[in-house]
């Protein structure tokens, strides 16, 4: 669950940072959040087909 609150601050921070103009940083923080958001779906995907194969014994 870090890793998704990691990519929800990030997400805000862009959302901030392109209200009030900041176009650089709006754009660096929202790529950081995507890139974590990824990883972490990757992670629960591994996890959940592992929990459905090889942990079910």
């Amino acid at each position: 669950m870090t890793i998704l609150k990691w990519a929800l601050i990030f997400l805000l921070v862009s959302i901030v940072a392109g209200v009030l103009g900041f176009t650089g940083i709006s754009a660096a923080s929202a790529d950081i959040a995507r890139f974590l958001f990824y990883v972490f779906v990757a992670i629960f995907l591994v996890l959940l087909i592992l929990g459905l194969t090889i942990f079910r014994a």
